[in-house]
């Protein structure tokens, strides 16, 4: 490897370093933006149903979205981001200026976007020499939420979110039946327990009438003697003022969960009314600080 190569791929390994420090700069007050995205992380949000072997593709650059193994190496330009990266780095661009074909890249697919499995030095350095394509052994992981290029861990919580207010309110017609288009999360998989609380609140129906009532009017029922009353309980406490970050459908969640957990033990008979006194003693006592740690984990699960 002649000495001109050698200087160029340090020169480029600098480069590439310097836009890194400058992308970290940028989003200083939003570390987020300027992260790679996690293939565990999307893989547990997305759920996919299975895995598809596609085999070699040609695959563009701008697709590379996040990696498998090595998200803490580089940012969400798939620039360097330590400086102990320098040797592998500066080898892979040596070799591309070089004109030798190096091996291709390992990817996942999911939603659209591509991750490594093998490769993320490789990607790196086709992304700093403005690469568009490149060659891949891909494995597909069947998801029916499609992701676009760009973006964040943030973002992409909320398009999860969306994608699930979409799909429950299709699969359940909550906003036809009740006019209420705002039943709003801050994480994923609440709509699914929600699901769950009216098919419970329709079984306990049921079980005290001679004829079955229709999911409908469960749904309604469901709303107008559980959920609706809880959220006038949480107007009342102006609990939404201690938890700024959360919708008033994420406190009906928590308070379903806590009251649960009082009437395992108090009894089954211990009312959301002695529930509610029992919160707002503890209020006093600084429950919400206990509260915000119980809520994180609920939300995190």
């Amino acid at each position: 490897m002649n000495n001109f190569v050698r200087v160029q791929a340090m020169e480029d390994f600098n480069r590439a370093r310097n836009k890194a420090l400058f992308n970290e700069i940028q989003h200083f007050l939003n570390p987020d933006r300027r992260k790679l995205l996690s293939f565990d992380e999307v893989k547990n949000l997305l759920k996919p149903k299975n895995e598809v072997y596609l085999g070699m593709q040609t695959v563009p650059i701008e697709k590379i979205a996040g990696s498998e193994g090595r998200y803490l190496d580089f940012d969400n330009h798939f620039l360097p981001r330590r400086v102990n990266l320098r040797q592998r780095w500066e080898r892979v661009d040596e070799a591309h200026l070089s004109d030798i074909i190096l091996p291709p890249i390992q990817l996942y697919e999911i939603g659209g976007l591509y991750f490594v499995r093998d490769g993320n030095h490789r990607v790196s350095v086709a992304k700093a020499q403005d690469v568009r394509y490149i060659d891949a052994e891909v494995i597909s992981l069947q998801s029916e939420i499609k992701l676009k290029p760009g973006i964040t861990p943030e973002t992409l919580l909320t398009e999860i979110i969306e994608y699930e207010k979409r799909n429950f309110y299709a699969e359940t017609a909550f906003g036809d039946l009740t006019d209420d288009w705002n039943l709003d999360f801050t994480s994923t998989g609440q709509y699914d327990v929600i699901l769950a609380h009216i098919l419970e609140h329709k079984y306990f129906i049921n079980e005290k009438v001679e004829t079955e009532i229709s999911f409908n009017d469960a749904l309604l029922s469901w709303y107008n003697n559980v959920y609706h009353p809880i959220l006038m309980v949480i107007k009342k406490h102006r609990l939404l003022r201690k938890f700024r970050n959360r919708t008033a459908s994420d406190l009906y969640v928590w308070i379903v969960k806590r009251w649960d957990d009082l009437k395992r033990k108090y009894g089954l008979e211990y009312s959301l009314d002695e529930a509610t006194k029992t919160i707002n003693a503890e209020t006093k006592r600084g429950f919400f600080t206990k509260v915000k740690d119980f809520m994180k984990k609920i939300f995190n699960s």
